[in-house]
């Protein structure tokens, strides 16, 4: 895993300056602002369980996916200061030697131990003995040694937790559920003791408990929301809904609808049959009207929704895109729609795909259509993202559903139980299966 940390002006520098260094696959560990600018941390084969297994005993803090990455960016700055401090040692040691006369041999000495810093170098000789600074060289030798092996992951301890049967009876059961080994694991392991009922009620409500939703919806609170996600997720559609519900409660006076989507043909035709059908205007970003212009157009609307195309890190404007949502002066709350149909996976590839453009939250759809729920419960809870909202279904505006997390979870609990007794139906035998009668 390669960690990088990059800074610049704006947003939209910062993340240029990610595409072209480290690619399309990188994935953002954290973006802050800091005096100057913005400053963001990113890695190249990005894997939770080995951040997991870098962070050791501290990694228990990290209740999602987020507060890990974070915690791994928090590491590397750290790491990164160490190293910097060691470097300025190593040179006040050099200056101080050249300024007694030492040796040419002896100065290169240290020169081989300052690049070590940065990627270590066994020297081949280490030249002239040094009797007033070699206990000095070899203590920075090896904190050089240690600082660069932290900084590559090289000396993590893998966690070895204690797990009782009830606690491993626990974890298969969540994961059942539908969420990854490593959330079930996470949960089950802080049942310390009782019964596996106990156990699962007390992990239900953990889930509660981790997974964030707003109080207010975005019909009421009014302002900018785009919505992000791969093709195919349900952006338009759930646009339609939103604008629909909106409409009849509020009139089409006050809100607006926005397509960034300028790269395929013909991608805007379902957004102005929605705009015709509720009376709502339609504004397409291209060459002639950028997104901000048409946000200051529409500054006296009390809801503005912005549909995205469906672009993936390999498509052309990906980047253009994204960095057109972040450096918006307008307050634009991004939201990434993820189908429930998806595997935790390309839910996981997806959030790493567009995280850049400093997702506010998520919009979970097609939850009719998905076997078990857990998989995205666990996804948000990971994530950290807030679920805003969640579809069931291709009735407008009927399928939408402001998102709870009582509800939510209750509902991922049915239909896990639908799931096992349609599993237990295809395992009896034909023979004891009841014969209809004519």
């Amino acid at each position: 895993m390669k960690v990088k940390r990059f800074f610049a002006k704006s947003m939209a520098e910062a993340l240029k300056q990610v595409s072209e260094q480290m690619g399309p696959d990188a994935v953002i560990l954290s973006n802050r602002r800091v005096d100057g600018g913005v400053e963001i941390v990113t890695a190249l084969d990005y894997d939770e369980n080995m951040a997991r297994q870098s962070l050791g005993e501290q990694a228990s803090e990290a209740t999602n996916g987020a507060r890990l990455a974070e915690m791994q960016a928090e590491r590397h700055r750290r790491l990164e200061d160490e190293l910097s401090r060691s470097r300025t040692r190593i040179r006040d040691v050099r200056e101080s030697r050249a300024a007694r006369g030492q040796s040419y041999a002896e100065a290169s000495f240290v020169d081989l131990h300052e690049a070590a810093s940065d990627e270590y170098i066994e020297p081949s000789s280490q030249g002239a003995s040094t009797p007033n600074y070699s206990d000095e060289l070899a203590r920075m030798r090896a904190e050089i040694s240690s600082l660069r092996d932290l900084m590559n992951g090289q000396r993590a301890e893998p966690e070895k937790p204690g797990v009782n049967a009830v606690q491993q009876r626990l974890a298969e059961r969540l994961q059942e559920f539908g969420l990854s080994q490593n959330l079930a694991g996470s949960l089950s392991r802080r049942h310390k003791g009782g019964k596996l009922e106990d156990g699962w009620k007390q992990s239900l409500k953990m889930l509660v408990a981790g997974l964030r939703t707003p109080h207010q919806e975005w019909l009421d609170e009014g302002g900018v929301y785009a919505l992000v996600g791969p093709t195919g997720s349900g952006k338009t559609t759930t646009i339609g809904k939103l604008a629909a519900r909106y409409v009849l409660k509020h009139g089409a006076d006050s809100i607006a609808l926005v397509t960034t989507d300028r790269y395929r043909v013909a991608a805007h035709e379902q957004l102005f049959v929605f705009g015709r059908i509720l009376n709502v205007p339609v504004r397409v970003v291209d060459e002639s009207n950028t997104l901000d212009d048409i946000l200051d157009e529409l500054s006296d609307r009390h809801l503005v929704l912005i549909d995205t195309a469906g672009l993936t890190s390999s498509d052309k404007g990906y980047q253009e895109q994204l960095a057109e949502l972040a450096r918006s002066h307008h307050k634009v709350r991004t939201h990434l729609v993820v189908s429930a149909t998806s595997q935790p996976r390309i839910m996981k590839s997806v959030w790493h795909c567009y995280k850049m453009a400093s997702l506010t939250g998520c919009v979970m759809t097609k939850i009719d259509e998905a076997l078990t729920l857990g998989e995205s419960l666990g996804f948000v809870m990971e994530t950290g993202l807030p679920v805003a909202y969640y579809t069931d279904g291709q009735k407008i505006p009927g399928d939408l559903h402001h998102a709870e997390a009582v509800p939510l979870v209750r509902l991922a609990v049915e239909r896990l139980k639908i799931s096992q007794q349609q599993m237990a139906a295809e395992q009896v035998p034909d023979t004891e299966r009841p014969r209809e009668t004519a």
